[in-house]
């Protein structure tokens, strides 16, 4: 299992490739999204969330936002440390808080979390090809983190495991 100092060198160090591979259909502006999707994934969205880590440290104050989800979910669970399960679980984690502050800060003059769907999906209409990127980033720094962790697919059978890391070597 890698450290997490080696997780975040390796995104640091892999970002500007995996977003040049979206330079030729999305040109620049993939480039840059390609490449912030994988960096956020990586370095403030880890699969190491479930655990006092870099990650976590990386939110300052706004680290009591992940402070329940490490204490619903134990450390590399299915629910962590699960290629798109895990990533989506974050994504939704976070989208839940931002519906939660708005919520808190529309009688104080904020908008109401119906203005933050309501632009969340004029932005789906309008940059899908862009949101997808940045999605395909944050998905791709989650299987990084999971390939270094040495175990790929946690959750599978032992026996089935022990094979696929034989492979993987």
């Amino acid at each position: 299992m890698a450290s997490g100092r080696h997780h975040d060198r390796t995104t640091a160090l892999l970002a500007l490739p995996f977003g040049l591979l979206w330079l030729p259909a999305l040109g620049a502006p993939g480039l840059v999204v390609a490449s912030g999707g994988f960096l956020l994934g990586g370095l403030w969205l880890s699969p190491d969330l479930d655990t006092r880590s870099n990650a976590t440290r990386r939110w300052g104050p706004l680290g009591l936002l992940w402070w329940p989800y490490r204490r619903l979910l134990s450390h590399r669970s299915l629910f962590s440390h699960s290629p798109v399960l895990g990533t989506g679980l974050r994504l939704a984690w976070l989208a839940g808080a931002l519906l939660l502050l708005a919520g808190a800060l529309a009688p104080l003059g904020g908008p109401p979390p119906q203005a933050l769907v309501a632009a969340a999906g004029r932005l789906w209409q309008e940059q899908r090809p862009l949101l997808l990127t940045a999605l395909a980033g944050l998905e791709a720094s989650t299987w990084l983190h999971l390939l270094q962790d040495g175990d790929p697919v946690p959750h599978l059978p032992r026996r089935l495991r022990r094979r696929l890391r034989r492979r993987w070597r």
